[in-house]
């Protein structure tokens, strides 16, 4: 009945509201893409494709997801293992390295920002310049404020469960 209602109802109209919007898009992948979804949407309005086939299609992206969950699962579970032991450890450095990176980066950050604004003060005429090699250290700095992120989350989810 489900499989039914959706390859009359909801799949031809899901295939519609993405084409269109794949269409919008100037990219001759984006085209072709649309192309398609509009062609198998006209094959499900006529019946080409059947309720099963679509049952099947549906089954199937059930137990991909099933598989991502379960490695998703596992991939947690090692992550929780490896924080578990952190905190268990007695080698006082393994129990501090979150707080001492943390210090680490907003110590880097401080000595960086002070010495790009005392060389814009100093020497207005490169400040240009200046700020253009700033933007090379985005990667370095996403990283690094990345994992800080990531630790500072962790430790706080930590101390809820503690």
């Amino acid at each position: 009945m489900i499989p039914a209602l959706l390859a009359q109802i909801g799949l031809p109209l899901l295939m519609k509201a993405v084409g269109a919007g794949l269409d919008t898009i100037d990219h001759p992948v984006a085209k072709t893409a649309a192309e398609g979804l509009k062609q198998v949407g006209d094959a499900v309005t006529k019946g080409d494709v059947t309720p099963a086939q679509i049952a099947e299609a549906n089954r199937h992206s059930e137990r991909m997801a099933e598989i991502e969950l379960s490695r998703d699962r596992s991939v947690l579970a090692t992550v929780n293992r490896t924080i578990r032991a952190e905190v268990q450890s007695e080698d006082a450095f393994v129990r501090r390295w979150r707080p001492s990176f943390g210090y680490a980066v907003a110590l880097t950050w401080i000595m960086t920002m002070g010495s790009i604004a005392a060389a814009i003060i100093l020497t207005p005429l490169q400040a240009p310049a200046i700020i253009a090699a700033l933007v090379n250290t985005s990667p370095i700095w996403g990283i690094a404020l990345g994992v800080l992120g990531v630790s500072v989350v962790k430790r706080s989810a930590d101390k809820k469960i503690g």
